[in-house]
């Protein structure tokens, strides 16, 4: 489904789909407040990052009770069933499908017991190796089985009618649950079964991709970043507590202050001791650039560098590689506008509003008519004529992806009497998918991937188009080149990714099955991800 916060640009034209984040994650330690209330407003500040579901998990120190279900934050939680989520540790999860389709099953936290109680865990990012994690929680449940087969054998019971019993299929089709399974099984080498906090150096070296995990058993909140830090992860302090959250903002919608980052390869833990520090990897920074440029919201601040500064100077940078003979520079509301403030400052053309956005109209679940879907983005942007009219735009948009918003809104702003429109992009061409917890279009699909700049502009039926360069965006953000990932605009991945045909959103959706080589618990093995093959494939 579109993003549907109301804020951003990419689903402007009905049936549009523009970049998708995965997820934002919160947790909360903090005996005496109202940790269910706390997680559902810093979820409210994280709803950009995901609408399909969302979901809390609270513990009172004796047991964990989860409320999840499909819909905004809004829509899934009310003052009754925040009410009855009573304890002093709490994990939230606001969810955009990566991997597994958007089902309740597959809404976070996901929860498992274990020997010593139960889990909770909420997951931003996305897996790379989740065939390799579904062989190891088969390898978990074959364990099982054999030691249970030894008890059993020990009682005199064969079990029943003489048949081992089969492993459980897995309810949830993603890869966080893959991890949440792997947590929850550890044992020592004498078979002993292993709590959380022992399990994680075990589990998480072998996950592999992007993870910004926070999770809790019954006693202790914890919180974990894969060693590229693709995926933001913060960590804030109460005045009676500790909050880790995906973006700074959450910190701030609750009152917490900002300490500092989850460091990429460290895992937290918090409980009545303190704060504990571990590091499972080394470090090697990769955040994601895109954050800067689109996913993350601008009264963010990450890596030290603030997300709102960051697009005004690639604005600015911007002008200067791509100046336009203009008359008023205008935004694509609302991602676009801090870069068009900042190409209008570095130009000295006066900055605008040429396009009004109807606030309410979010994510729709009411298909339009044709006739309605020919109006298109006038479902939520109009053109101020009065403004426009007769004058030569500069429109600033933070990416393009299929080309259709924009190639809609240039001949709605021809049709209001605009005399010539020039687009400007303030990052560069995306031409390959991101694997690491954005689900852009498939490669087939993305505009930039085989066309040239000029045939673009063509394509949308702009006067001229230019997109900012990547170093320039990259020194927007003041975060060194080699610490951040760009495979989306240049194709080099930040770790080796495996075969084509075991990567993709649907590798765990049994409908996926068809033609997979094995099947492991209930669990295709291989099977084809759409866009897969293309990315591995350099031009």
């Amino acid at each position: 489904m579109p993003r549907g916060d109301g804020l951003l640009n990419h689903d402007l034209l009905p049936g549009e789909k523009g970049p998708q984040d995965a997820c934002g994650v919160f947790g909360v330690w903090a005996p005496g407040e109202a940790v269910a209330k706390l997680t559902y407003f810093g979820l409210y500040a994280l709803q950009h990052r995901g609408q399909e579901s969302a979901g809390i998990a609270v513990s009172n120190g004796s047991q964990i009770l989860v409320f999840k279900d499909m819909g905004l934050v809004s829509q899934v939680f009310d003052e009754t069933s925040l009410g009855s989520l009573r304890g002093h540790i709490a994990v939230g999860h606001a969810r955009y499908s990566t991997t597994g389709a958007s089902v309740w099953e597959n809404a976070q936290p996901t929860f498992r017991a274990t020997a010593h109680g139960s889990i909770a865990l909420g997951h931003n990012g996305n897996l790379v190796n989740t065939v390799e994690l579904t062989e190891l929680v088969a390898a978990l449940a074959d364990r099982r089985e054999a030691a249970d087969a030894d008890a059993r054998a020990r009682n005199g019971d064969s079990g029943r009618n003489g048949h081992a019993r089969r492993a459980p299929h897995l309810a949830a089709t993603n890869d966080t649950d893959l991890i949440t399974a792997l947590l929850a099984g550890q044992t020592d080498d004498d078979g002993k079964p292993l709590g959380v906090e022992q399990a994680a150096p075990l589990v998480l070296p072998e996950v592999k991709g992007a993870f910004s995990l926070v999770f809790m058993d019954e006693h202790t909140l914890y919180a974990a970043r894969d060693p590229q830090g693709i995926r933001p992860l913060v960590l804030g302090r109460l005045e009676r507590g500790w909050v880790v959250a995906s973006e700074t903002a959450a910190l701030d919608i609750c009152g917490a202050s900002f300490i500092r980052e989850i460091e990429p390869g460290e895992m937290v833990a918090i409980d009545e001791g303190g704060l504990r520090s571990t590091r499972f990897a080394e470090a090697k920074p990769k955040g994601c650039v895109f954050e800067y440029v689109y996913l993350a919201r601008p009264d963010t601040d990450i890596a030290g560098r603030n997300v709102y500064l960051s697009r005004v100077e690639m604005g600015r940078k911007l002008a200067a590689e791509a100046p336009a003979d203009a008359d008023l520079v205008i935004a694509t509301p609302e991602s676009g506008t801090p870069a068009a403030i900042g190409y209008a400052e570095a130009s000295g053309i006066p900055y605008g509003s040429g396009l009004v956005k109807n606030s309410y109209v979010g994510r729709t679940f009411i298909q339009p008519s044709q006739t309605i879907r020919q109006l298109g983005i006038r479902l939520k942007l109009n053109p101020l004529k009065e403004v426009i009219r007769g004058k030569r735009l500069v429109v600033v948009d933070d990416s393009i992806v299929r080309g259709n918003t924009q190639r809609a809104l240039v001949r709605m702003l021809r049709e209001a009497g605009a005399a010539e429109v020039h687009v400007r992009i303030s990052s560069p061409p995306i031409k390959w998918p991101c694997f690491f917890g954005i689900d852009f279009a498939n490669r087939a699909e993305l505009i930039a991937n085989g066309l040239s700049v000029e045939e673009i502009g063509k394509s949308l039926g702009a006067d001229s188009l230019a997109y900012i360069s990547t170093d320039a965006m990259i020194e927007a953000t003041t975060i060194a080149k080699p610490n951040l990932c760009r495979a989306c605009f240049d194709g080099e991945y930040p770790m080796p990714l495996p075969d084509p045909e075991l990567l993709g959103k649907h590798l765990l959706e049994p409908e996926a099955a068809e033609g997979a080589q094995s099947d492991v618990d209930g669990v295709p093995t291989l099977a084809a991800g759409p866009g897969g093959a293309d990315a591995l494939r350099r031009p």
